[in-house]
């Protein structure tokens, strides 16, 4: 799906040859127009006249063949206060009687909407548009091509659409791995997605496989590996927007590509949604994807650590005591909370890199799921600083995350008495607990953030799918990174200067 962003006015939209025209209309700017004399404003006026068309973002009114209008079909949404939230609420209600047609081309006017409104739009289009298609033997892709977005002037949003649009493309790519069966997309394939994605612009991968794992001493990460016939991958991806001597950003996705439980084995209901488990990895590969179109000046980092956790008669057993690449020893209480074992060994590796935020993604607990529901992910972050701007990051995306507690006290339950610790500490805040076990792999200092995204990273039932998140939040963050690093620049030229004129 390519988008074209254009100045136009309502009455010039009106005469796009699209199929379709989907107009969004903020509730100040619908009473401003009252006595606009385009043939749509005409039509809209009379309809809220006649009290047809009724308050509410969200809220619609469609003709077919409306004359002074060249699109066939024609969809008028009301936008509320024009928010992000409203757009983004209005745009794909207005999909959805779209969805199915067999559209080529969709024209949407959105008139003087805000940057933020205008990037909630992009993303909404093709989020209502998507269709997965990998596995099908007669797959009906999306059919839309061209999506021609009017706007008062494209020059005031121009940042917000580019950024809309580089978010599009890492959101679907992080779908399209996350929803992919798990023959699909095992470990090996994931790291070819990642070789091949390293082709693009800025971007390079290195690919590790047992051998090489072996090597650095990642126990904890081979011994949830070693039940599965399928190898395993530690991915390395790296993006250079800024200079080499700029520290990066290093974003660790676990990347279990399916998860039984190991012996600690799951349930059988649902067990298939475990494909899902590598939502983090694909929601790195994603960003990563986004970084190399929209190409922000910051240097990334991604590391993904990619295997299945399988039952069989190689594979780690409750009780057994494993090594981490970090020398700390780990009694396997339960192998089905096998991310933190895998996620344990990258965080360590993570910090050869001397990153200025480590922030690790994960679909690690059910206990998340159960505290915050699919609503919002849950953070962790060992500096208020760092919560604070991915906090933002995620409001301004809409991609949504709640700060939790890392109390020292809550890591008293991971105390063994055959290791330097247990990977489980019982129910009991089990989503917090779980992130005090990773926080024991971060060097005192370094800057670090866990992303628990069990509950928004997918969807069950009908609309069973993955949601690309939190790929919008970590783009807006990256990008809100490099106006930082941006900032900071001029300082240090003064800095020089005067410790040049002191000397």
């Amino acid at each position: 799906m390519n988008f074209e962003l254009k100045s136009v006015s309502l009455a010039q939209a009106a005469e796009w040859e699209v199929d379709a025209l989907l107009v969004l209309c903020a509730d100040e700017v619908l009473a401003a127009s009252r006595h606009a004399q385009d043939p749509i404003s005409v039509w809209v006026q009379s309809a809220l006249a006649a009290k047809d068309l009724e308050e509410g973002a969200g809220k619609l009114l469609q003709a077919y063949g409306l004359p002074g209008v060249t699109a066939r079909r024609l969809l008028f949404v009301r936008a509320g206060d024009g928010s992000a939230a409203q757009v983004r609420k209005a745009a794909l209600a207005a999909m959805a009687p779209l969805k199915g047609l067999k559209l080529k081309t969709l024209g949407v006017y959105a008139g003087s909407l805000a940057v933020a409104a205008v990037n909630a739009l992009v993303q909404a289009v093709a989020d209502a548009s998507y269709v997965y298609t990998a596995t099908k033997s007669l797959p009906q892709p999306r059919a839309i091509r061209r999506v021609d977005l009017g706007v008062t002037d494209a020059g005031a949003v121009r940042s917000g659409f580019e950024l809309g649009c580089a978010t599009v493309r890492g959101i679907e790519l992080a779908k399209e791995w996350a929803n992919r069966p798990a023959n699909h997309a095992t470990p090996t394939l994931l790291a070819e997605a990642a070789r091949q994605l390293a082709k693009k612009s800025h971007l390079s991968a290195e690919i590790l496989g047992p051998a090489e794992v072996e090597a650095l001493g990642m126990g904890a990460f081979m011994a949830v590996s070693q039940g599965s016939e399928q190898p395993l991958r530690f991915i390395v991806l790296k993006y250079q927007g800024a200079h080499k001597s700029v520290a990066p950003v290093v974003l660790v996705g676990k990347g279990v590509t399916f998860d039984t439980g190991g012996i600690s084995i799951k349930p059988a209901a649902e067990m298939d949604e475990m494909k899902f488990d590598m939502g983090g990895a694909a929601s790195v590969l994603g960003t990563f994807a986004a970084l190399a179109e929209l190409k922000p000046a910051v240097n990334v980092v991604g590391l993904i650590p990619a295997c299945e956790n399988m039952p069989s008669g190689r594979a780690v057993k409750p009780g057994d005591v494993v090594t981490s690449m970090s020398g700390q020893t780990i009694e396997v209480l339960n192998t089905d909370a096998e991310g933190r074992l895998i996620l344990c060994d990258a965080l360590t590796y993570a910090q050869r890199f001397e990153p200025r935020a480590l922030i690790d993604i994960a679909t690690l607990t059910g206990a998340c799921v159960i505290a915050l529901g699919g609503v919002r992910a849950g953070l962790f972050a060992n500096q208020d600083e760092l919560a604070l701007q991915l906090q933002e990051a995620g409001a301004a995306a809409l991609d949504l995350c709640w700060r939790m507690p890392l109390d020292d006290e809550y890591a008293e339950g991971l105390k063994s008495n055959f290791a330097d610790m247990g990977n489980v500490a019982g129910r009991q805040a089990g989503v917090v607990t779980a992130a005090k076990f990773l926080q024991k792999f971060v060097q005192n200092g370094q800057a670090w953030a866990h992303l628990d995204i069990a509950g928004v990273a997918w969807k069950s039932g009908a609309a069973k799918g993955s949601t690309g998140r939190p790929v919008g939040l970590l783009l807006q963050y990256l990008v809100d990174e490099a106006a930082r690093i941006a900032a900071d620049q001029p300082s240090k030229p003064k800095k020089a200067a005067k410790a040049r004129k002191k000397a």
